[in-house]
């Protein structure tokens, strides 16, 4: 039977609550000995007979999320409860589908997938019948005595899946499963475990997966909660209420996507929005955004500037799906380089659509050395990571400092790898922009002549 001619299946209804989380707030300590914020005020219930998705970009704390519910880590405030009873260490009514497939190399597959059952104290006889079982169920039969290194990335993620449903848990929790796997093995691996899910044949009553991808949130989801970021908070929680298989091209689950490319896309509460004040007040203007509060996006200048050449190619405008259709990519992979041109002012976002604005076609019109002059004016006022480092530098008798000073700064909110990787693409922008100088042997950074006259 084709997919077109398979039959439809409603969505379970939704049981008993298994697992609660109820105001889960996390922050991590720095090693210089700060807070760092990951979770503020989470939360949300997941019940018997339902799959519920956490979408949300990097920085919404997902991935700590899920531990949490997991038990593998405490939150600093609220709590998460299991059938009632809150967590005071591992919950014992999960299991975890990792990302990185997470298989010991030196065990056979077999031994891969029992390794839980021990854990529970099974006896050896019933971890080989259910081994067996859970192997032949999620496609693997035959491979038992192989090693992960004789599988594919599909395969290997399949033993990760047989390792999670042997112990029967109550809730099947998964960080990204098909992040690390090409698009067509990753698209099976949907399809099958939504086969097993209608089909009733995993032994589990529910799935929390946690995925940056939107459609795959619409595909698999009863319900999909948008995770903001820095710190994570809860966006929004959209109900999909569509029969399964699901297609692509519904009109229902075009608008579902579309929806929550506008929710990623927004501009946080947007940040143009006043702050409410006491009754009788004018509104209060929105706290000036901050390299913490406004990270820079991941790119380069290179590809923020392609993205511009393919809107005005576009005619100045179009819808993201649409263009992320036409060059093969994920919407999701797009998300970076929008969020960059709106913070420049060079693209705007309406909806799920995005629309170049006068500034980008100047900008994209622009000869080399006014195309440079032209991002280092925008970057110095619009990106506040930027601005602080040209700011800085011109304080100071000789106009340079050392990464270190800048590094300080931004683990005050964020991990020391975020931390780096803000200062690298900053980097990148000031060099291209000839706003400063970065040398990589002493760590320091230098103003360039002029830079000021760009604030």
């Amino acid at each position: 039977m084709t997919s077109s001619e398979a039959p439809t299946v409603s969505p379970r209804p939704a049981g008993e609550v298994i697992i609660r989380a109820d105001s889960v707030t996390k922050a991590f300590t720095t090693p210089e000995g700060s807070s760092l914020p990951v979770l503020d005020g989470i939360s949300f219930d997941l019940a018997e007979g339902e799959i519920v998705a956490l979408l949300g970009k990097s920085g919404s704390g997902k991935s700590t999320l899920l531990r949490c519910v997991a038990g593998l880590i405490a939150p600093s405030a609220g709590s998460v409860s299991y059938r009632g009873t809150p967590l005071s260490g591992a919950n014992p009514g999960v299991s975890m589908v990792f990302q990185s497939f997470a298989l010991l190399p030196w065990l056979t597959v077999q031994q891969n997938v029992e390794l839980g059952l021990a854990a529970l104290g099974v006896g050896e006889e019933e971890r080989r019948r259910r081994a067996l079982k859970a192997i032949d169920l999620i496609g693997l039969d035959g491979f038992e005595s192989a090693y992960p290194k004789e599988l594919s990335g599909g395969m290997r993620q399949r033993v990760g899946f047989a390792r999670g449903i042997v112990v029967e848990p109550d809730a099947l929790l998964m960080d990204e499963p098909f992040s690390a796997l090409d698009v067509l093995t990753a698209e099976n691996l949907r399809t099958e475990l939504v086969g097993l899910w209608e089909g009733h044949e995993a032994p589990v009553k529910s799935i929390l997966i946690v995925t940056h991808n939107i459609e795959e949130a619409v595909l698999l989801a009863d319900r999909i909660l948008v995770l903001s970021s820095n710190p994570g908070r809860i966006q929004a929680e959209l109900t999909v209420g569509l029969p399964r298989p699901r297609d692509r091209q519904h009109p229902r689950f075009e608008t579902l996507v579309d929806t929550v490319y506008a929710i990623l896309t927004g501009r946080e509460a947007a940040a143009a929005q006043a702050v409410e004040a006491p009754a009788g007040e004018p509104p209060r203007p929105a706290p000036a955004p901050t390299p913490i509060s406004a990270p820079l996006p991941d790119v380069s200048v290179g590809g923020l500037a392609g993205l511009l050449e393919i809107l005005i190619a576009r005619g100045g405008e179009d819808g993201l799906a649409e263009i992320a259709d036409e060059l093969n990519f994920e919407v999701d992979d797009l998300l970076p380089l929008v969020d960059a041109a709106v913070m420049l002012g060079l693209a705007r976002v309406d909806g799920p659509r995005l629309a170049i604005t006068g500034t980008g076609r100047e900008f994209s019109a622009a000869d080399i050395l006014t195309s440079k002059k032209l991002f280092a004016r925008h970057a110095a006022t619009r990106a506040p990571l930027i601005r602080a480092i040209v700011q800085a530098l011109a304080a100071t008798e000789g106009h340079t400092l050392r990464e270190g000073f800048f590094l300080d700064l931004l683990r005050r909110g964020f991990s020391a790898e975020e931390a780096r990787n803000q200062l690298e693409t900053a980097i990148d922008w000031g060099r291209y922009a000839e706003l400063y100088d970065y040398d990589h042997d002493d760590g320091q950074l230098t103003l360039e002549p002029g830079a000021q006259a760009a604030l």
